[in-house]
């Protein structure tokens, strides 16, 4: 599945750590809270309680759209903005988390987000 389901090594991420409960804000403003996440190699993922602004879903965000941790303020910081976890594939129910098309089509979306570098 590659490198899209693995946290960047500067982000602050340390091995089996609990994010639950974490805030969770994107580029352009706060989206919600972490309800659960995954931590199985190759497939590390927060599943995200969005609130009021997706319709109070859940979204399921690949760990190397986290760009920073902050274990004093519990906040997750993610590099997509809110339009753009919002246009995502739909995550409905835990079982897609083991569907790896489901996980392949999610994981091709974020991959598709990243900004080039500036040369």
């Amino acid at each position: 599945m590659g490198g899209v389901w693995t946290y960047a090594q500067d982000s602050g991420y340390k091995s089996r750590q609990s994010l639950v409960g974490f805030t969770v804000e994107a580029a352009d403003g706060a989206i919600g809270h972490v309800d659960r996440q995954q931590d199985q190699p190759g497939r590390q993922h927060l599943v995200v309680e969005t609130g009021g602004w997706v319709f109070g879903k859940s979204v399921l965000i690949p760990a190397s759209a986290v760009s920073i941790i902050d274990t004093e303020a519990r906040t997750v910081m993610v590099t997509s903005t809110r339009e753009e976890i919002k246009a995502a594939p739909r995550f409905t129910t835990d079982s897609e988390t083991a569907d790896d098309e489901y996980l392949s089509a999610v994981g091709e979306y974020y991959v598709s987000l990243r900004r080039p570098l500036a040369t």
